[in-house]
């Protein structure tokens, strides 16, 4: 779960690059979030060409809606995987891998424990205890300190530009419904037969983004020749496929501070590695973002490792 997060940044870093190198404006970064998830898709077309038991459970999916084992809203996860993809290439070449980061945690984390809770992902209802609510208060606080740490003076970057951090934010509230729903279709059809359902919603949603986006200012210059500007397709289908299996397993809260202490890590040093500023306010804000990833899994863990009271197999 810890790599599932690390790939998030690794990709987040692909694509926002990839978006610089096309163009500028929306154009440039809905093209590269279409040729990430198209190439995902592409991947994945190939591997179900392959694998028969793939091809079944991807085509049983309009009967499982039929026959109401699965809801029409349940195979629509890949909408939230494009709006995630699309702010990686619109905004990270701007606020950087670490602030894009810590404000998909802050979304991420804010809504995993209430998608647990309303019993959206396939391990069923989980209860919102106090352990996770601070957590996630505390990872929103942590969003606040690494944008502030950036505003005004002579280094920052402007209200405007903070603004773009809201993309990613909603992005991550985004990120717990994917994994929830993605997990209730990898239950009935398999993790791989649910991943190319998402990368087929998604890249539809994305192809109709970048139509939007070419009746608006900007430029594409066309393809940049580096080949792994385009290995974020396949960074996606990993880390999608991977959370699709491991979130029946964990739920979705469990998972996602997994993840997101992997986000955090990797994607400090990530910019550290390429030689970006890291402001006072982006290491304090990524800190404290580990701090309420560990208050929620700790509280979780000790809730689920107490033991049972004597008499609780009288009560089976």
């Amino acid at each position: 779960m810890l790599g599932v997060g690390a790939l998030v940044a690794v990709q987040s870093q692909i694509n926002g690059t990839l978006a610089g190198r096309l163009g500028e404006g929306l154009r440039s970064g809905a093209l590269a979030a279409v040729i990430s998830f198209g190439s995902g898709l592409v991947v994945l077309a190939v591997v179900a060409a392959l694998r028969p038991g793939v091809r079944r459970g991807f085509f049983a999916v309009p009967r499982l809606v039929r026959d109401g084992r699965l809801r029409w809203w349940q195979l629509v996860g890949g909408a939230a995987g494009a709006l995630l993809v699309a702010s990686q290439s619109i905004t990270v070449g701007t606020i950087g891998v670490a602030l894009f980061t810590v404000a998909v945690v802050a979304g991420q984390t804010s809504t995993a424990a209430l998608v647990d809770h309303l019993g959206l992902g396939p391990s069923g209802r989980q209860a919102v205890t106090r352990g996770r609510l601070v957590g996630a208060v505390v990872t929103l606080v942590a969003v606040v300190v690494s944008v502030a740490g950036r505003l005004g003076g002579s280094g920052g970057i402007g209200l405007a530009v903070a603004l773009l951090a809201l993309l990613p934010l909603v992005a991550g509230a985004g990120t717990s419904f994917q994994q929830a729903v993605n997990g209730r279709v990898s239950h009935e059809t398999g993790p791989i037969a649910a991943a190319l359902n998402n990368f087929t919603v998604g890249t539809t949603v994305l192809v109709l983004l970048l139509l939007a986006a070419l009746l608006l200012p900007g430029r594409i210059d066309g393809l940049p020749g580096t080949w792994w500007l385009y290995l974020g397709g396949l960074v996606g289908v990993l880390f999608i496929t991977a959370a699709a299996a491991l979130v029946k397993v964990h739920g979705v809260l469990v998972l996602g501070l997994c993840t997101i202490a992997g986000q955090v890590v990797s994607s400090v040093l990530i910019d550290a590695a390429l030689g970006e500023h890291l402001g006072v306010g982006t290491l304090v804000g990524a800190a404290l973002a580990l701090v309420g990833v560990g208050i929620g899994f700790l509280t979780t863990r000790t809730r689920q490792e107490r033991p049972e009271p004597a008499d609780a197999s009288a009560l089976r």
